[in-house]
């Protein structure tokens, strides 16, 4: 279903982007050298850099607590000796609690503040630090393929790094990145398959499986797929997905890998009413939209090429590329009422948007590793480069108003003429290099630099950046268990046409702990995060939404978590952060000042836990598995002026697991298990927490 005609433009050639990065700290605090350790296969990995070229990130299926993560698909690093804030939730976790969206997987990571508009399921909406999450593929930048919910079952594991981090990943909001690993062949044979069923009429199945392609073992496979049949929990919804995705990867020796993927995601949905009206609590079953106007298309196909190569002498290679091309399309009939509103009558308006994108990106990086003495030395140095060209077209109006009571559906707009149309082209090149220098396996310093070109063209004007961030760090490890470190990071947000980049810096002290002879993992962080030139979304008195400049604003906060398989038994997880964010310089175009205010949607206080616990099998009955969490959300403004506020909210999930056959289970996962229901926006609209949902999936894996 299309608004009207959209004009596409062929996609460009890829140039070079390059940039800069970094990593970068400064701590101290006097600690004991940990000994550089030896893999299996020989090779040797130093703690503090990385010199097993042919090392990689542990995929962590069946472990809930990570040890290494991908650094974006750029280096494999140890997480104890990463001088940042990370979390990794791996495909283990992803599945015991039974998370769909990305919303969902986050839920249990600290900083992070996801699921604000509720019902609205265009997006998924996720802030870390107070700032909008800025996402990434394999370490390439999803850039104008954002407009999508992404499926986790894509991915093997979802990476967080929090802070400013441009200087690793290019322009980026300065809260944080969310890094997806995409699924890649295993070389042995391995399968997963799943039925679901749930809630609002939900249905679901879904195959993950591969193996070994020649009697030589240098060629293997993976398919993934899933695919969902659903409502949502209101009127006239709908939820649909397809997930298609093949990959194929040639070893030809232990140094040289080539993968491919192709995946394919189809998604058709509803994206609600714009919320309820204000005057009271309404049911989230009611729809005040359109039956046939409200709906959300989304297609993307993506086609990632990924190398790696050792030389054997401490020089590595590794290359990227992938294109995407991707259509997002929909309509949306939302409420717009008021405060004090007599009667049962709202209005509402109507807003839509046709889109279509094509986009390259791709890196090369060397990575050189290198030891003189008591000194080891890791040097990273790279291009990437990125051409994305995007067309889309746009209508606006007044929908009528419903009675909120009693709706009488009239239909949507009929040939809407388009209010904007515009095209734009957009080139990124960056180079980068770090430098990574360690003494004695006990203090590790960290320099990065980055540059980063942009040329923008749409059919309103042109513009060029030439942007520089850097990163700068100090790790010292007191013993092999803990490691502690202080950075200084930058960052620079993607700039449209006419407007200043935002700017942002981040000073972070932390410090890590995992005991061995444990599988468990322990932080703490603390930092001061500060953004100049921003911009927010306001909603206009017409109901339309505009983009403000308020000047500068900055989050000081703390971070904890605890990740822990403590016995085969019990696992646990919990977090906690307190951010304390404030607009330090700013007003808003009708002159209101916002000095001193807090930032929309960023509580103080967000918490959780989740703890498993497993009662082993005896006789003909197998194990089952019991789990609870808790997630607990302060209370946050609405808008920027600070006139409206959210209540605190308590929110437990709850899961069952039994194997009913050797490598047979049946799950049972009930999120929001006591219905609770709170405002988590509000502006022309209230928007609500989504409600109870109940899911029963029999999985089989061989």
């Amino acid at each position: 279903m299309t608004l009207f005609p959209v004009s596409t433009a062929p996609s460009r050639a890829t140039l070079l982007r390059a940039g800069c990065a970094t990593l970068a700290l400064l701590a101290a605090h006097p600690a004991l050298a940990q000994q550089a350790a030896q893999d299996d296969d020989g090779a040797f990995r130093l703690s503090p850099i990385h010199v097993d070229g042919t090392a990689e990130a542990d995929d962590d299926a069946d472990n809930t607590v990570a040890r290494e993560m991908s650094v974006g698909g750029k280096v494999a690093t140890s997480i104890q000796d990463t001088p940042a804030s990370v979390s990794v939730i791996t495909e283990k976790e992803i599945e015991m609690r039974d998370a769909d969206t990305l919303e969902e997987v986050l839920q249990y990571s600290p900083g992070i503040h996801t699921d604000y508009y509720g019902t609205d399921d265009r997006n998924d909406y996720v802030q870390i630090r107070g700032f909008a999450a800025t996402t990434y593929r394999d370490g390439m930048t999803l850039g104008t393929m954002r407009g999508m919910r992404e499926d986790p079952y894509a991915y093997e594991r979802v990476e967080v790094l929090r802070g400013a981090n441009s200087t690793l990943f290019g322009p980026a909001d300065p809260g944080g990145s969310i890094n997806f690993v995409s699924k890649t062949p295993k070389f042995e044979s391995f399968g997963t398959g799943y039925l679901t069923f749930g809630s609002f009429d939900h249905k679901e199945v879904g195959v993950d499986f591969g193996n070994v392609l020649n009697e030589a073992g240098t060629l293997a496979y993976r398919v993934t797929a899933r695919r969902q049949d659903s409502d949502l929990e209101y009127d006239h919804s709908q939820d649909d997905q397809t997930l298609l995705m093949g990959s194929i990867a040639w070893e030809p020796t232990d140094y040289t890998r080539l993968s491919l993927v192709i995946d394919h995601v189809d998604r058709d949905g509803t994206p609600n009413s714009g919320g309820y009206p204000l005057d009271r609590e309404y049911s989230r079953d009611d729809f005040f939209g359109e039956p046939n106007f409200n709906f959300h298309e989304v297609e993307r196909t993506s086609g990632t090429l990924m190398f790696e190569h050792e030389f054997m002498n401490g020089l590595k290679l590794n290359a990227n590329l992938r294109y995407s091309d991707y259509d997002n399309n929909f309509g949306y009939v939302y409420l717009t009422d008021e405060a004090g509103r007599v009667g049962d009558m709202v209005d509402r308006d109507f807003f839509g948007t046709d889109s279509h994108a094509e986009e390259w990106i791709g890196n090369v990086i060397v990575q050189y590793d290198a030891a003189f003495g008591r000194f080891e030395s890791n040097t990273l140095a790279g291009l990437e480069f990125r051409e994305a060209e995007t067309s889309s077209s746009s209508i606006y109006g007044d929908a009528g108003a419903i009675d909120v009571t009693d709706p009488v559906y009239t239909g949507g707009p009929v040939n809407p003429v388009p209010y904007t149309s515009d095209e734009t082209e957009q080139s990124t090149r960056a180079l980068f290099v770090t430098q990574n220098l360690s003494f004695d396996d006990r203090i590790i310093g960290t320099i990065g630099l980055r540059r980063d070109w942009l040329d923008l063209e749409s059919a309103t004007g042109s513009d060029d950046f030439d942007e520089t961030s850097m990163r700068a760090a100090l790790t010292y490890k007191f013993t092999d268990e803990v490691s502690a470190y202080a950075s200084y990071v930058e960052s620079v947000a993607p700039p449209s046409i006419g407007t200043t980049p935002e700017r942002g810096e981040q000073y972070e002290i932390g410090v890590k702990y995992a005991p061995l002879g444990s599988n468990a993992l322990f932080s703490a962080s603390v930092y001061d995060l500060t953004r100049k030139d921003v911009t927010i979304a306001v909603v206009q008195p017409g109901g339309g939404i505009e983009r403000e400049t308020v000047g500068e604003n900055r989050v000081r906060g703390l971070d904890l978590e605890a990740r822990m398989e403590m016995t085969d038994r019990f696992t646990l997880m919990a977090s906690y952060s307190y951010l304390d964010s404030k607009v330090t310089e700013g007003t808003l175009r009708d002159g209101t000042p916002l000095d001193g205010n807090r930032f929309t949607q960023v509580p103080e206080t967000i918490a959780s836990i989740y703890g498993t616990y497993t009662m082993p099998g005896a006789g003909r009955r197998g194990d089952m598995t019991l789990g609870l969490g808790a997630r607990y959300i302060g209370s946050y403004y609405y808008d920027a002026a600070n006139t409206g506020k959210s209540d605190d909210a308590l929110l437990f999930d709850a899961s069952v697991s039994y194997e009913v056959a050797d490598q047979t289970d049946l799950r049972l996962n009930v999120s929001n298990l006591f219905d609770e229901q709170h405002v988590v926006g509000s502006g022309t609209a209230d928007y609500y927490n989504p409600g109870r949902e109940v899911a029963v999936t029999l999985a089989k894996s061989w």
